[in-house]
């Protein structure tokens, strides 16, 4: 097979088990939102910097820099739909654990998550359409799929939004039982979906062999520059260094799997961008949690704060 021909390939996975990945991705986020109060957010407005930094290296500097990777490596154009896709998402679910293991900021991690999430339900549909868009060989597929932007934004309310406050609602009025839920859930539910990912992936795995040798310098490529980016503004902006460990892997760990439900449910599977978002949902675990064994035997001295 020619690497062409993967723009005409798509990953199988059947409706029952794309609506069990719906729920079970609504779920992971429903444990997290367990963990957030309204507190959490009345101390991002005493310290908003942070917070500020993170969006803009998510939503706006990252698909950025995406935009002109692809057009420096000019890619196939789905496998470049497929990158425009994973710049697009909020943050990934397990950073906050990341996070935490590279002795970065855990409070600004989960306020992160929280405001990305919000943001992502226009971000993510927004950013998709506007820079696949400006690039011909993308914008020719997504005028093919007819996608619409109005539809992403209702799934990704549903997959993120209302799960998000779902949780935090239930935290507020049974703060006990949000604990309790919140064990089981954040993990179980987690679990859960990688190993749909995974079945997924063992189904299809005559195609992700063919082409994960094309895919993977190029996953690797792109999330090197995403932690480099999260670390390099919050040094511009003279944060923290633990601040400027938390938006490194807020920057890099990007929410995946909510970007194969997407690719899934407008793309119908496409294989370049299945591909892509898959891969990176392997392999940002794998640099994650590479930088926080690097990071977490490095402690931070105390230092003054800008």
């Amino acid at each position: 097979m020619t690497n062409s021909a993967i723009d005409t390939i798509h990953i199988n996975f059947d409706t029952q088990a794309l609506w069990v990945m719906n729920f079970a991705l609504a779920f992971v986020m429903f444990g997290i939102a367990l963990e957030i109060s309204i507190t959490d957010f009345k101390r991002l407005f005493k310290n908003p910097k942070p917070i500020l930094v993170g969006v803009f290296s998510q939503f706006l500097v990252l698909p950025a820099l995406t935009y002109l990777l692809v057009m420096a490596i000019r890619p196939i154009p789905s496998i470049a739909l497929g990158m425009f896709m994973v710049a697009a998402c909020p943050g990934g679910n397990i950073s906050n654990f990341i996070t935490h293991l590279s002795k970065g900021n855990t409070a600004l991690s989960v306020s992160l998550t929280t405001v990305a999430t919000l943001f992502a339900v226009v971000m993510t549909p927004l950013n998709l359409h506007l820079w696949g868009s400006l690039y011909e060989p993308t914008a020719q597929i997504l005028n093919e799929v007819n996608l619409s932007p109005a539809k992403m934004v209702q799934l990704v309310t549903l997959l993120l939004g209302i799960p998000l406050l779902l949780g935090m609602w239930v935290n507020h009025m049974w703060p006990k039982l949000a604990q309790q839920l919140a064990k089981f859930l954040k993990v179980g539910s987690l679990v859960f979906f990688i190993l749909l990912v995974i079945i997924a992936l063992y189904h299809n795995r005559t195609v992700f062999i063919d082409y994960v040798s094309y895919v993977f310098w190029i996953v690797l490529l792109h999330n090197l520059i995403a932690l480099t980016t999260g670390y390099s503004l919050a040094k511009l902006f003279r944060l923290s260094k633990k601040d400027r460990r938390t938006l490194a892997i807020e920057t890099g760990i990007q929410n995946s799997g909510l970007g194969l439900l997407l690719i899934f449910t407008f793309f119908d599977g496409l294989g370049g961008m299945a591909l892509v978002a898959a891969f990176w949902g392997i392999w940002h675990m794998i640099s994650g949690l590479s930088l926080a064994s690097f990071w977490g035997n490095k402690p931070i001295l105390k230092e003054k704060l800008s």
